[in-house]
């Protein structure tokens, strides 16, 4: 399954500096008093991590309704429950936010729960799925860190599939079969969509909350678009398009987008782990359509900025190669705002 002759979107050192360096010189959208965040404001993080071991889900929204952005949806946060039922964890966060945000009279974020069908490393279930839903998740992921996509790109931690194994025991990305054997994978030996997972998006399709395709093959996403392009279901997303797991071409984002389909870039392309050259994400922006795109952080690990500064990091490089306020506002508040179904503001 390994795809080949595909693009590769992070730029030598010596071409990039030539396309950076007049970037970040003409660039001077005003002076930075940290911890301030300045440039995030009526902004929305569609994609961002807040699970054990990761940034705090209540500091960070502390400071991001300090910093008068809008909303966060949390793609894994961190409980203390014995069930995974992330939007009752959101919602003891939103609580100890409003208590906070009425004493330092401060207006919250509206903080929002995603789940995932495979995030709690069990087989998904719809009785799983609609518990959550009724408990008010805004979006769904179909597999991501258990994809066997992403254990034949990158590996996984072995304790996934095996409990006796030493813990942060990680392993080598695994021969596709075995990665099949050990992951999920959503289609049937004719390619096409396995009935269940079928039925997992026609419930999230009928519950009218987000869908993230998460890591899933390009055979795949066509299976789930069409699926989606025959039910007129509008509120797809495909998360890091540039990342390794994902890695569409221009000319595929197009006819994505063509469909109904969401990009969703992130900071976590631009970080140093994976190193996508900014200029050619905003390449394809420009080219896809701002319309038709959103940005976000997918951070939350000790190796990244907090999330309230990726927001601002990745709208900053994206204005810097020449976005405009209005496009970065379509991008950061009205998209995001149409996804979620909230009304959309000026």
């Amino acid at each position: 399954m390994a795809m080949t002759n595909r693009p590769n979107n992070a730029t030598p050192t010596r071409e990039r500096c030539v396309t950076s360096y007049p970037t970040r010189r003409r660039y001077r959208p005003g002076v930075v008093y940290p911890p301030a965040v300045p440039g995030v404001a009526d902004m929305y993080d569609i994609h961002c991590h807040s699970h054990e071991g990761q940034q705090d889900a209540l500091s960070l929204a502390k400071l991001a309704s300090q910093s008068h952005m809008r909303g966060i949806i949390f793609k894994t946060i961190g409980s203390k429950r014995s069930d995974y039922r992330p939007a009752r964890d959101v919602a003891d966060v939103t609580a100890d936010l409003q208590s906070w945000a009425d004493a330092e009279d401060v207006e919250p974020i509206t903080c929002y729960a995603g789940y995932g069908i495979t995030m709690d490393n069990k087989p998904p279930a719809m009785e799983k799925l609609k518990q959550n839903i009724a408990d008010g998740i805004v979006a769904v992921w179909l597999p991501v860190f258990n994809h066997a996509n992403t254990l034949n790109t990158v590996g996984g931690l072995v304790r996934w599939w095996d409990p006796t194994a030493a813990v942060g025991d990680h392993s080598e990305p695994l021969p596709w079969d075995l990665a099949v054997e050990r992951g999920y994978y959503m289609l049937d030996a004719n390619g096409k969509l396995k009935h269940e997972y079928a039925e997992y998006i026609r419930a999230i399709a009928d519950a009218g909350v987000m869908l993230y395709t998460g890591h899933a093959t390009h055979p795949e996403i066509w299976e789930i678009v069409d699926l989606c392009d025959r039910i007129g279901f509008k509120q797809t997303v495909i998360d890091h398009p540039y990342s390794p797991f994902i890695d569409l071409t221009i000319p595929e984002m197009q006819e994505l987008t063509a469909r109904g389909v969401t990009m969703n870039f992130t900071y976590d392309e631009l970080s140093p782990l994976l190193g996508v050259d900014p200029a050619k994400m905003y390449a394809a922006i420009r080219a896809v359509g701002p319309e038709h795109c959103t940005l976000s952080s997918d951070a939350g690990e000790p190796l990244f900025p907090h999330s309230v500064e990726c927001m601002r990091l990745i709208s900053g490089y994206m204005a810097a190669f020449g976005m405009t306020p209005d496009e970065l506002h379509t991008m950061c508040t009205v998209n995001p705002e149409r996804l979620l179904k909230v009304s959309v503001a000026a």
